[in-house]
């Protein structure tokens, strides 16, 4: 199903019960934010919203693809699995053997299918353009652009489709890029020096020419699916949004430049980055890892038009601590490109989970039919180099009839039969995603394979361990603990799974050193193969936080060390050092972020204004439970200074 615009998809929420409108003035300053953040973190993605009352003519549509049953609405399907096969579908109709002419035929609907997805020019002013602001007209304060979080350095465009093209091939690029609003006219461009708007601002500045830069908000959702999606370098983001319409993209001519955007957008905002002139100090940005991003510099957009069409709908998202609405557009990308990667890159790939909690790098679960020694290596190394997934921090390849990547609980129980951590756990390096905060250098750092498949005869060597997890298994804490010990986690091994979770207080004579040596020499906690260490003020119960803290604070080489067996037979042991890191107690050298949280004042007047706002039934900010973890008032920890 096709959407011809943004409304289209509004209506359909409406009717289907997912919108709530909220009819009274709500501020694009952290206010919305602070609601939205309730609804994101609910059952299920809550309600998408729509603040008709904002101070500006456009209402603000926001977590509007936030669950899964709106993911699948945006793209027209009934489930998010349809569109990988699909694409499954094509690849093996252009790719099987054509023996006879009657084969070849049979190609022709396929073929006519293609050439209906690619986007097609139209004269003339699209709906787009129904009004022109021209470059004396231009007020960049009359968008409802949101201030997201207390630390951040201004208002952000959060869902900005951003089309640049190569200044040599032509080629068009489409990506989601935040845009930090600097005053009337001018924006920074969040281009990270991995992102192919990076490449082409790169070869502007070669050739000393300006680079046109056209800003989409709005349109058909899948418009907004495809400039996230993970697309080889070249190819169009607009194709892809034309086979998930199944219907091409209509294109118009930009007013102040020569890019083409979809006629049917909601907003354009024109405009040019000139490589010459010097960059913008931007941010920091309360981002989807959870943390703030720290400012930097970045080249300066300038805006030189901007049109909508009328009545036209403003577009956003928060990002933040997961889960919020990215999970499920990092669910759409998993789902729709496994048959791709299956196809092209790891032919023994079954299935993939990227868990909210991983914030799309961090974490990777993949299920891979087995059929020979060293297979999990081969994929790890295989996935590592392959696009974005170069960012991947913690990659687990599990196999076998148990396996099932989607069920958390039963993936930690297989871990916990299948992994001996000497022989099983294995590292490496390259580049990590620029938001990263945990590595020692600025986008390199270490990755962590974990080899949970079945062990073939050449695999097992001469380790022969007592399994935890083979029988059911209780844990008996310690009578007392150390000083530097807040709490103690070890509710899993009653699951099965062999896992210890232990919050720590990093106080002034913290030393992690005394720590492990404190972990490897008690025997109660001999048979956990994996002891995951975070900060005091962390709720050890919650386990997705644990596992988003943990994995969003760690260089796996430096903080993960593995410890042999305390007894004999019994299992090796891995520490992960999940608190966050200081110079005074790690030597940690670059800066320290602070979580993303909502502050006091905001939460207490969503808290007074909730029902006069008519959002149904109340819910508690999320904020709340995580104040401890909020170092200072600014985005880095004051004990960096």
């Amino acid at each position: 199903m096709a959407f011809r615009e943004l409304a289209d998809f509004v209506d359909l929420l409406d009717r289907e019960g997912e919108l709530i409108r909220v009819n009274e003035k709500v501020s694009p300053d952290m206010e919305i934010t602070e609601i939205v953040d309730r609804f994101s973190k609910s059952d299920r993605g809550g309600k998408a919203l729509l603040f008709e009352n904002n101070g500006t003519e456009f209402p603000v549509l926001i977590n509007a693809m936030g669950s899964t049953k709106r993911m699948s609405m945006a793209l027209g399907c009934y489930t998010l699995d349809q569109v990988g096969e699909r694409i499954e579908k094509v690849f093996s109709e252009l790719t099987s053997p054509k023996l006879s002419w009657f084969d070849k035929f049979k190609m022709i609907p396929t073929l006519k299918g293609i050439a209906s997805w690619m986007p097609k020019r139209s004269k003339g002013r699209g709906r787009c353009q129904e009004v022109i602001l021209k470059e004396d007209q231009v007020d960049l304060s009359k968008l409802p652009v949101l201030r997201c979080w207390p630390a951040d350095g201004g208002p952000f465009i959060t869902l900005p489709c951003v089309v640049t093209e190569d200044p040599d091939t032509k080629v068009r690029n489409v990506g989601m890029y935040r845009m930090q609003v600097l005053d009337k006219n001018t924006t920074g461009m969040h281009w990270h020096k991995h992102k192919t708007g990076a490449r082409h601002y790169n070869r502007h500045k070669e050739l000393g020419t300006r680079m046109p830069v056209s800003v989409v908000l709005g349109g058909d959702p899948s418009l907004i699916f495809s400039a996230t999606a993970p697309l080889p370098d070249n190819i169009d983001e607009y194709l892809l949004a034309g086979f998930l319409r199944d219907e091409s993209v209509e294109l118009v001519k930009c007013i102040t430049n020569d890019l083409y955007v979809p006629a049917h957008a909601d907003i354009v905002i024109e405009g040019y980055v000139d490589p010459q002139e010097e960059l913008v100090w931007e941010g920091p940005f309360g981002d989807h890892t959870g943390f703030y991003s720290l400012a930097d510099w970045y080249p300066k957009f300038h805006v030189t038009c901007i049109t909508y069409k009328k009545k036209a709908i403003y577009p956003a998202t928060i990002v933040g601590i997961p889960p919020m609405e990215d999970a499920y557009i990092q669910r759409a990308s998993e789902r729709i490109f496994l048959s791709p990667m299956k196809l092209l890159m790891v032919p023994e790939i079954v299935d993939m989970d990227l868990p909210p909690a991983g914030v799309a790098h961090n974490i990777t679960l993949a299920e891979i039919e087995k059929t020979f020694a060293g297979q999990a290596h081969k994929v790890a190394y295989s996935m590592w180099g392959a696009g974005q997934m170069m960012f991947n921090k913690i990659l687990v390849v599990a196999s076998g009839r148990k396996t099932n990547v989607h069920s958390y609980r039963r993936l930690a129980k297989l871990i916990s039969r299948n992994v001996e951590v000497s022989r099983d756990v294995f590292f490496s390096k390259g580049p990590m995603d620029v938001l990263d905060h945990s590595s020692d250098a600025f986008a390199y750092g270490s990755k962590m394979g974990i080899d949970a498949t079945e062990k073939l005869t050449e695999e097992k060597g001469e380790i022969e361990t007592n399994v935890v997890g083979a029988k059911p298994i209780s844990f008996v804490a310690p009578s007392s603990y150390p000083s530097f010990i807040s709490s103690v986690n070890g509710d899993l091994w009653d699951e099965e799974i062999s896992v210890l979770i232990i919050a720590v207080d990093k106080g002034n004579d913290f030393d992690i050193k005394n720590v492990n040596k404190y972990i490897i020499e008690e025997k109660a906690f001999a048979a956990a193969k994996f002891i995951i260490v975070v900060d005091a003020g962390v709720d050890i119960t919650d386990y997705d936080f644990v596992s988003w803290y943990c994995s969003g604070n760690i260089d796996p080489i430096r903080d993960c060390k593995i410890f042999d067996a305390l007894y004999p037979n019994g299992p090796s042991r891995m520490i992960l050092d999940g608190t966050r890191k200081t110079q005074q107690h790690d030597a940690f050298k670059r800066l320290w972020p602070n979580p993303v949280l909502s502050d006091e004042e905001m939460i207490m007047q969503v808290d007074t204004r909730w029902e006069h706002l008519g959002l149904g039934e109340f819910i508690s900010s999320p904020s709340k439970k995580y104040k401890e973890l909020q170092r200072g008032n600014g985005a880095v920890a004051d004990d960096l200074d």
